[in-house]
C-alpha cells in the first residue's frame, strides 16, 4: 500500500470551482482499480486551501492514476485556478501500520488534522521511536480517536506527516494532549522540529 497527500492553494476567485473539480476527480478516482481510499478536505482557516488524501494498492497504481483523463483535467484546471504549484507528499508507512478499523458515529463532530513537519538534523530516529509508542497508545483512546497514522515522506528525509481523525476537538485539546505519552511526544517535538509547531498543523473539514 502507498499513500499520498496533496495540498492545493487556489486563487480566491477560483476556490469554489476548483473544489468542484476536485470532487469530480475524486468520484472518478474511486472507480480506479488501484485506489483504496480518497478523501478531499478544505482548511478550517483558509477556504482557498485544499488537501487530498489518497491510499493506493502500490506505486504502479499511482502512476496509472497520473495518466487518467480526470487527473490531467485537474492539473490543467489548476494551471489557472491555483496560486502556487501543488505540494505533493508521497508517504511511507511506519510502525504501527495505518489502521482503518474504527469508524465515526453519526453524532461525531469530527476533528481532522494534517500535521506535516520538518525535523532538525539527527532527530528522526528518536522521533520515529517515540511515535511508535504514541500511535499505539493513541489508538487505544476509544472514545475520542478514530484514526491516527504517522508517515515518512519520500525524498524528504527531514519531513514526517501525521494524519488524524477525532470524534470532537475537545478529545484532542482536553484529553489527548494531557496523556503521558502525548506530553512526552510534545516535549520531544518542541526540541526536534524546525520552528514553531503550530505552523505545521492543518485543521480541515471533509467536503
Amino acid at each position: 500500500m502507498k499513500s499520498t497527500i496533496v495540498k492545493f492553494t487556489a486563487k480566491p476567485e477560483h476556490a469554489t470551482s476548483f473544489a468542484a473539480t476536485l470532487k469530480e476527480a475524486q468520484a472518478a478516482t474511486r472507480k480506479e482499480a488501484g485506489n483504496k481510499e480518497i478523501k478531499v478536505f478544505v482548511s478550517n482557516t483558509d477556504a482557498n486551501v485544499f488537501f487530498v488524501y489518497e491510499r493506493w494498492a502500490d506505486k504502479a497504481a499511482i502512476t496509472s492514476h497520473d495518466n487518467e483523463s480526470h487527473t490531467k483535467k485537474l492539473m490543467e484546471v489548476g494551471q489557472t485556478a491555483l496560486q502556487i504549484a501543488p505540494d505533493f507528499y508521497f508517504l511511507g508507512d511506519t510502525n504501527p501500520l495505518p489502521d482503518r478499523s474504527k469508524s465515526p458515529n453519526a453524532e461525531d463532530e469530527l476533528f481532522i488534522i494534517f500535521f506535516i513537519f520538518k525535523l532538525k538534523s539527527g532527530y528522526k530516529k528518536q522521533v520515529l521511536a517515540q511515535f511508535e509508542d504514541h500511535v499505539t497508545n493513541t489508538r487505544k483512546e476509544e472514545q475520542g480517536n478514530i484514526l491516527f497514522d504517522l508517515y515518512t515522506v519520500d525524498d524528504q528525509e527531514d519531513t514526517l506527516a501525521v494524519y488524524e481523525h477525532w470524534r470532537t476537538a475537545s478529545d484532542v485539546w482536553d484529553i489527548h494532549f494531557y496523556q503521558p505519552y502525548a506530553m512526552k511526544t510534545g516535549k520531544l517535538l518542541e526540541e526536534a522540529v524546525e520552528g514553531d509547531l503550530k505552523q505545521y498543523m492543518n485543521f480541515v473539514t471533509e467536503i
